[in-house]
């Protein structure tokens, strides 16, 4: 028989650890926030625990099938079936739900739904500082057919959800190979080079030979040009407000940034924010922002000063470290830097391959929202009932469906 009941009468709801115990560099995973997903754990920001420091009378390690709950902050509510892999971690500050009367995918799935996403949205909102308590998780309401529908739903979904994971995953990974491509032939001109092999290596030059410092004044209205740690440099509106470290003012204060400049964040950089702009507009001084000299090509620059900095060579031309980012403001000290010296063909020919993988990220990550809304969607529906997985296919089961 289907009826709706809260989880506590399906599951145990207990408490984690609370306060983190001490780190160690080996030890137990400790499943945090930050190592849960949409139903997926990862590793992460892990982090681990000696056994011995764990109080393991209270919050024993976690067993294969239970659910872990964000209880607080932007992603409460946010959770992920605790997999064979990741069995024996110890649970962090989140709720960890064990099911006794329901088939602990499809609870998890149903937690994963719309629905349940709404009741736990609803109820964590009443704070300052979203927040989810163990009474209030187990007032969620959630479809519950029997047990044999509950493992048809799971095996359904578990089909379904794995098609769409892999198919995401492996256009990823074509963008993934494209960019070790040409990150492959970059790095190895500098192993032929005098920075890596020595005086018999290929010629080097500065920066500042390869390189021109551009300062333009700033354009009244125009919007904040932003290096993100990933490489990607653009108007800031246009992507997320983290990825990137703020200068000592959030105003841009002198420098205007046109597309094609190689643009080099001074504090940043050694993270990776370094790369070519893809807009226009102003940027803090704290930036360096460049022009090729001699024809080069500004993508092939971009790429090889992210690669250096993440490295860790241009680091070791800093003099000082400032808010955990390595000092590179100082354009004179910057500009001495020796890189590779590469033929302008050859720059060209890796620039046009890097300028052609920017579209095909953009069009890959577009995909990647499509398919995680019909994942999504097809959670909702058939953690609710509203079609038969024995005879649904997968393929357009989302249709016509308001979850």
């Amino acid at each position: 028989m289907n009826r709706v009941v809260p989880i506590k009468r399906l599951a145990r709801i207990r408490y984690g650890l609370g306060q983190p115990p001490p780190v160690s560099a080996d030890g137990v995973p400790i499943l945090r926030a930050t190592n849960i997903n949409r139903g997926r754990i990862h590793s992460a920001n892990l982090i681990r625990s000696d056994l011995r420091d764990l109080p393991l009378d209270r919050a024993p390690l976690l067993a294969e099938g239970e659910i872990l709950v964000v209880r607080s902050g932007a992603c409460t509510g946010d959770s992920a079936r605790v997999p064979a892999e990741w069995a024996g971690s110890a649970p962090g500050y989140d709720l960890r739900v064990t099911p006794d009367y329901a088939e602990s995918r499809f609870l998890a799935y149903a937690l994963l739904g719309d629905v349940a996403l709404g009741q736990m949205a609803l109820v964590s909102a009443r704070a300052a500082q979203p927040h989810l308590n163990a009474e209030e998780l187990g007032q969620v309401e959630v479809w519950t057919p029997p047990l044999e529908e509950q493992r048809r739903i799971a095996d359904f979904l578990d089909a379904e959800t794995g098609k769409i994971d892999s198919l995401v995953s492996r256009k990823r990974r074509l963008v993934e190979l494209l960019e070790e491509r040409s990150d492959s032939r970059i790095l190895g001109r500098v192993g032929e080079s005098a920075i890596v092999a020595g005086p018999g290596g290929a010629p080097v030059q500065s920066v500042r030979r390869l390189l021109a410092k551009v300062v333009r004044p700033p354009v009244a209205g125009a919007g904040t040009v932003t290096a993100y740690r990933d490489g990607h440099v653009t108007e800031r509106s246009l992507r997320r407000a983290e990825g990137y470290t703020l200068s000592g003012s959030s105003e841009p204060q002198g420098l205007y940034v046109a597309p094609g400049d190689v643009v080099i964040h001074g504090l940043d950089g050694f993270a990776g924010a370094i790369g070519v702009s893809e807009a226009s507009g102003n940027c803090s001084p704290v930036y360096h922002v460049c022009e090729p000299q001699h024809g080069g090509d500004s993508h092939f620059f971009g790429r090889l000063l992210r690669l250096l900095a993440i490295q860790g060579y241009l680091g070791n031309f800093a003099t000082s470290t400032r808010e955990r980012a390595v000092d590179f403001r100082n354009w004179d000290l910057f500009g001495r830097i020796p890189l590779p010296v590469v033929p302008i063909e050859e720059q060209r020919e890796i620039g046009d391959a890097i300028r052609r993988i920017r579209p095909l990220k953009a069009l890959v990550g577009r995909s990647a929202m499509l398919a995680a809304e019909r994942r999504q969607a097809l959670i909702s529906a058939a953690v609710t009932g509203q079609f038969d997985v024995s005879t649904a296919s997968g393929r357009n089961v989302t249709e016509g469906i308001t979850a």
